[in-house]
Parts: structure tokens; sequence; C-alpha cells
């Protein structure tokens, strides 16, 4: 079990992680988490969830420091993707669409992964910048959204502070008729992508794949 520790939050629920990859589950990564975790001497790490705002978000001397021992170390989808992206030239091994959208510099900010949850229960309260810039992305693909539609909608998110960021909050601060507003709030009800779990999913898999098979 601790050939594989993983640092998981809101993004993907352990019961859903657990049927894809059995692992040592921790809590979203902290500053000194990593560091003290190498005398535990585990084949991979994988970064999904960290902290970014409310306390010292993971470094990247402690990704390298734990890469120079020998340990693979993996992100993907919150700060996984972000620190991926940083030191993917280092050896860290980045997965999914946000860590791309990083890499390439489609997405800078570390305010395109936060999310307020509940620190026991890992539930979300809000909706990441990404996750609305992405649904957008396809509405707009699908005809749904017009583009001028889909920029107010993401500006108006780029405006509120993370943890206020949500659908209806987002939708009540448009100036769209109130029948478009509907219209829209029932097309994410069935539509929204969630991009941060879809590229956890992909991550675990991807260790899965390569490490414990």
């Amino acid at each position: 079990m601790h050939d594989v520790i993983i640092f998981l939050g809101p993004s993907l629920s352990i019961p859903e992680a657990l049927r894809i990859l059995a692992a040592d589950y921790r809590p979203p990564v902290r500053r000194v988490d990593l560091l003290e975790i190498i005398h535990i001497r585990p084949k991979v790490v994988g970064i999904i969830d960290g902290v970014f705002f409310e306390d010292a978000a993971v470094g990247h001397r402690e990704v390298l420091e734990v890469m120079k021992h020998g340990i693979t170390v993996i992100g993907a989808s919150s700060m996984g993707a972000l620190r991926a992206a940083e030191l993917e030239l280092f050896g860290m091994i980045g997965i999914g669409e946000i860590f791309r959208m990083y890499r390439n510099g489609e997405i800078e900010s570390d305010d395109e992964v936060a999310l307020m949850c509940d620190p026991t229960t890992n539930m979300a309260f809000s909706e990441a910048l990404v996750n609305i810039r992405i649904t957008l992305r396809h509405g707009v693909s699908t005809g749904f959204f017009t583009i001028n539609e889909a920029e107010q909608i993401l500006k108006t998110g780029q405006s509120l502070w993370y943890p206020d960021r949500s659908w209806p909050r987002i939708l009540k601060d448009c100036a769209f008729d109130p029948d478009r507003k509907d219209a829209m709030m029932n097309w994410i009800r069935e539509q929204r992508i969630d991009q941060k779990q879809e590229d956890a999913k992909e991550a675990l898999a991807y260790i899965r794949d390569r490490f414990c098979s």
C-alpha cells in the first residue's frame, strides 16, 4: 500500500479513487508533507490536491528533494498539475488536460484550480475557474453558448473571489435575460465538465498501469 502515496481532496472521492487504484490516500498536500514521507520510500507519489491560500503550499524544492531520492512524482488536476507544469523539466510527470493548459501557458494562476471545500469531507462549496472555462469551451463548440456569452460568464467568474464562484452566483451577476439564465442553468446541470475529476482519474489509471501491474 505504501508503495503508492496519493495526496487527494475535493477533485475525487476516496471511494471513487479506490475503484481505480489501491493506494495510501492522504489529505491535500501541505508544506513539508513530502519531506516527511521520504523515509517511507514509496515508489510513487501522486499529487492531485493541495492547499493554496489557507496554509503553506507544497514547495518546488520539496518535490525536487523527493525525486532526488529516486521517488517518481506525478501531478494532475489541481496543485499537482500546477507543480508538474513548473517542474516537468526536472522530471516530475504531469497528466491530464489541466496540466497541459498550465504547461502551454493557456492558464497561469493558482486561482484557476482553487476552490473552497469542507476540510473534513472534502466536499466542494465552489467551482474551480478551470472547470468553468472548459465547460464554456464545450458549450461554445456545441453551439449552446455564443462566444460573447461565454466571455461574459468567464469574466464574471474571474471577478469573484474563488470561494464565491458557483454557477448560480456567476449567472446571477451576468446581464442575461432571465429565461436565458434558466436555460443556461439547466444546460449546465446536464453538461458541466468537471475536468479536475477527469484528470484525477486519468492520473490514477496512469499510475496503476505503469507502476502497479
